[in-house]
């Protein structure tokens, strides 16, 4: 089995379990379920950076990459640097995260907010409407044309914000839908967890300018940034390279200063 194998396999049996713990009916009573969401999409369209800020403890591939900054500061260091946008992994069992981070970004930034999640249940996404997200990841990797479907209609009606995230031409094929607002090509491959930014490279000219194209994972520099513009990506969502720092926020902010 891939890593992907393993880590929808445990989902699987992680969201039936929550099902029983606190059904769609109790998730829906949630006080943020009431939130009005902010659109990422529109934020890296008026951007000039268009930068999307992770916070990530630990990877199956890297195991921890920083578990001793606080999220709380990470986060508004993101949002002092000049970040359009937070990503929030909220997987526990493989990259360290929770439901709980995602409330603290909630309530620490004014950003819109990604819940990064490996998504495969309707029930995930009433979950990131209830704890504060503004935005959700698909990875089509994992999900079905018909599931795809299903699963961006749900969300636009919660009023959430889609990115659908590719790796290769058949799985961006599956991916053009009306309620998908941004596709993210990731350079990572799920299956190995190598990186390969000619993937960006490549699937750009594949994908229509009605969606925000947005480069995920292995960009380490500002000259990949301001190369893989000039193929159309509004959008770029960099975590490792800052999370691997003593100071995230202050990583981030030299970063982006050189963007400007």
């Amino acid at each position: 089995m891939t890593i992907l194998d393993n880590i929808t396999a445990y989902k699987l049996k992680e969201v039936a379990a929550k099902k029983e713990a606190i059904p769609v009916r109790l998730l829906e009573k949630f006080p943020l379920f009431a939130k009005e969401t902010k659109s990422l999409a529109e934020a890296l369209r008026i951007s000039t950076t268009g930068i999307i800020a992770e916070h990530k403890r630990r990877s199956p591939s890297k195991s921890v990459i920083n578990d001793k900054v606080l999220l709380h500061e990470v986060v508004s260091g993101y949002e002092l640097a000049g970040a359009k946008g937070i990503s929030v992994l909220t997987d526990s069992n493989f990259f360290g995260g929770s439901l709980d981070d995602l409330l603290v970004a909630e309530k620490t930034v004014s950003i819109p907010i990604l819940r990064k999640e490996f998504i495969i249940d309707p029930y995930q996404i009433y979950e990131a409407k209830a704890y504060g997200a503004d935005a959700i990841l698909l990875i089509a990797a994992c999900l079905s044309a018909e599931e795809l479907k299903q699963f961006s209609h749900l969300a636009k009606n919660l009023k959430l914000d889609v990115l659908l995230e590719v790796h290769n031409s058949e799985e961006l094929q599956k991916s053009l839908l009306p309620n998908v607002d941004m596709i993210g090509v990731n350079n990572r491959n799920l299956k190995n967890f190598k990186v390969n930014i000619e993937t960006s490279r490549k699937l750009s000219k594949e994908i229509p300018t009605d969606f925000v194209k947005i480069s995920e994972s292995g960009i380490s520099d500002v000259e990949t940034i301001k190369e893989l513009r000039t193929y159309g990506f509004e959008g770029f969502l960099i975590g490792e390279n800052f999370m691997k720092t003593e100071n995230p926020g202050e990583t981030a902010k030299q970063f982006i200063e050189k963007l400007r």
